[in-house]
Formats: C-alpha cells, structure tokens, sequence
C-alpha cells in the first residue's frame, strides 16, 4: 500500500496558488514541484529541458483528442510516442514523472492535471486555489510592477492556457469545485489557506 502523502494545488494566476503550495510544503516538510518538474521530466525522459519548458501545460489539437474526454492521465501509451506530437509527447511524460513522485516521497504537486493523473489514490488531497480578478489584479501588479490593464491581460491568458491544458488532458473542468477536495478563496490570506490545506491533508492519515 502506498502511503505517501501527496497535495495537488491547481490555482488560477495571482491567486497565490504557488505561494500557498510552498507554505504547505514548508509546515508539512515535504518537497513542492512546480517548475521542478521540468528538469525532473527531462531528465527522465531525454527530451530536451527547452522544449518541455516551451510545452509546459500547453496542449494542441491531435488524435489524442479522443481520449482527452475520458481518463487519458491514467493511459499507458507510452509505446506509441512516435506519433505524437510534441505536446502530446511532453504530457506523457509529465504524467508518469508525477506517478513516480507520487509512489516514492510524500510531496506537494503544482497544476499540470497531478490531480487528475494521480485520482483514486489514497492520501490525495486535490485543491483548487482561487480569488477575486480584482484581487488577482492587485497581486500581479505588486509582483510584476505592471499596470492593472496589463495585469489583467496577464491573467486572462494565463487562465486561459492553463484552462485549456487541463480541460484537454482531463477528465474534468478547471476549477470545478467537483474535481478537487478543497477550493479556497485566497481572500482569506496566504498563511491561513496554508494552515487549512495542512489540517485537511493530516486528516487523511489518521
């Protein structure tokens, strides 16, 4: 039986999603991956750090196309890589980096479909964080030194990228309040949605 402890957070931009992932990861002593996981896929699986970082979260159309409405994080077919495309090839092996994490340490795991991937699992504890556009806004604008309109165009692409990667290779929406166990608004502040996802995932080991 595996019993590592593992915490997907998805998060729309400027929510403080990655902030709140690495608090969580701190108090519960546990390594975050976020864009770690690049260079862990890469290594893995030979192909080129550049090019998993351009395909990172990035999905276009393929035959894949047809399993992307039922559970394709859980395929195998890794045997048929040849005739994949690029994007195709990098989510493959972005899946089974995050299986491996998974089966091996205790680990907190930013976006990329890890809940979907990782579903069924027991110790799972999928979150969705989330927050105000206005807030968001603000967020951006402090972290970036923008305006609020550029920040605002930030978002929406971001979100966008993101929704769209996620909703391709998974069998649920992005953000959905459905597909995770917890969704919080990060309104309620960085250190207190961290003390939250905290309690919840501890309760899961008892």
């Amino acid at each position: 039986m595996n019993n590592k402890l593992v915490i997907t957070i998805g998060r729309e931009f400027g929510s403080g999603g990655r902030e709140i992932a690495r608090k969580v990861a701190e108090k519960l002593n546990i390594k975050m991956y976020d864009k770690e996981l690049i260079s862990l896929i890469s290594k893995n699986s030979g192909m080129c750090e550049d090019v998993v970082r351009e395909f990172d979260e990035t999905a276009v159309n393929s035959f894949l196309y047809a399993l992307s409405t039922g559970s394709f994080a859980g395929a195998s077919v890794m045997s048929t890589t040849q005739s994949l495309s690029i994007n195709d090839k990098a989510f493959i092996n972005c899946s089974q980096t995050i299986k491996d994490l998974a089966d091996n340490e205790s680990c907190v795991i930013v976006g990329r479909c890890a809940e979907s991937i990782l579903k069924g699992r027991e110790n799972l504890l999928s979150v969705f964080i989330y927050a105000d556009l206005e807030q968001r806004i603000k967020r951006v604008c402090e972290h970036e030194n923008i305006t609020a309109d550029s920040a605002e165009s930030v978002i929406k692409r971001a979100d966008k990228k993101r929704a769209s990667y996620h909703n391709y290779y998974s069998d649920t929406r992005w953000g959905a309040r459905n597909a995770y166990d917890l969704c919080i608004n990060s309104k309620i502040g960085i250190d207190i949605a961290a003390d939250i996802i905290v309690k919840a995932a501890l309760a899961l080991e008892k």
